[in-house]
């Protein structure tokens, strides 16, 4: 909403023009409203109407930001950037700019911890496990295959000076209106990706705290509360997740507003969860599943390839939070 309302008054009043930068808390608080409200649904089956709009509006920035990229590139007709990348004033700063872009590559890739809410939602035949394989395998191609084309393409367009986000950093603000566009795409997006990582966390947590404590009355009950002008209506309210929710959702925004960093949170917490969560996990369920014993040679290939990976989790949050703690030491929180 922030980059919205700038675009907008870059096209008012000129691109030079002061005074057009605005802070994102309030945006972020009502960000956070919005959650609350959509968190109080029951599971990813109450909101499928609102993943399939967050899917639709991904392709929609995506390829807005692409066309716009491409146009930008044909304006001047040649490619910019080097292949060393962007300079900078020491060699350290490349290294943990490098190991921030993994980070942000990681988190493109963090989908194993939602995979098997998702395939409990789809119905058989054919079996879950193979509409899965099969789903993953498309979506990991067209991911790669596209991510690799938009970023080729908005570094051939922008160069060393290719912003970290494309429509936010910048890069453009004519025509106005398309991108305004592209950016209330992302708001849409993000409303529906939030709810689609989130649920199964609040699931597990409810699920854990209702066997911690199971004779707990207000943990595990649920109240009726009737709809005013339709008495024949009530809507379940359940304490433990109303306040579990909401807790869990005031936390995020809060930490939020004091870390605005886009790319580098989004490379930590690709780089925290990429490693326990797209690797180990689903290398030790196959292990398991394929009873491979310890010694063979696809053991070892297993392993090899899990400690590697494990190597570049490690490096990619080194260089996530190097960053972080690089823009706190300029950033006003709230």
């Amino acid at each position: 909403m922030v980059a919205v309302k700038r675009v907008n008054c870059f096209h008012r009043s000129g691109f030079s023009t002061t005074g057009c930068n605005s802070s994102g808390s309030t945006y972020m608080v009502l960000f956070g409203l919005m959650q609350l409200l959509l968190s109080q649904l029951p599971s990813l089956h109450n909101i499928a109407w609102l993943s399939v709009v967050a899917v639709a509006t991904s392709f929609g920035y995506s390829f807005i930001s692409l066309g716009l990229c491409a146009a930008k590139w044909a304006s001047h007709g040649d490619v910019r950037g080097t292949l060393a990348g962007a300079s900078v004033d020491a060699p350290r700063d490349k290294a943990f700019n490098v190991l921030l872009a993994l980070g942000n590559i990681a988190f493109s890739y963090t989908f194993a911890d939602v995979l098997i809410e998702i395939q409990d939602t789809l119905k058989s035949p054919p079996a879950e496990n193979k509409t899965m394989k099969r789903a993953s395998l498309y979506g990991l191609s067209m991911t790669t295959v596209f991510y690799l084309l938009l970023g080729c393409t908005g570094y051939a367009a922008f160069g060393n000076d290719a912003p970290g986000n494309i429509l936010t950093g910048l890069a453009f603000y004519e025509p106005y209106w398309l991108v305004d566009v592209a950016n209330v795409c992302v708001i849409v997006h993000l409303a529906g990706a939030y709810q689609v990582f989130a649920q199964p966390i609040f699931a597990r947590l409810e699920s854990y705290v209702a066997c911690r404590w199971p004779d707990a009355k207000i943990i595990n009950a649920t109240y009726y509360v009737r709809v005013p002008g339709r008495p024949s209506s009530s809507v379940p309210v359940a304490p433990l997740k109303l306040v579990l929710r909401t807790v869990i959702i005031m936390f995020t925004t809060l930490v939020a507003m004091l870390l605005p960093f886009f790319n580098a949170v989004l490379g930590l917490i690709g780089a925290l969860g990429f490693w326990p969560l797209s690797v180990y996990f689903p290398v030790s369920m196959h292990i398991a599943r394929l009873k491979i014993r310890r010694g063979e040679g696809r053991w070892y290939w297993l392993q090899a390839m899990s400690f590697v990976c494990l190597l570049i989790s490690l490096a990619a949050s080194i260089g996530s939070v190097q960053d972080i703690v690089h823009n706190l030491k300029t950033a006003t929180p709230f």
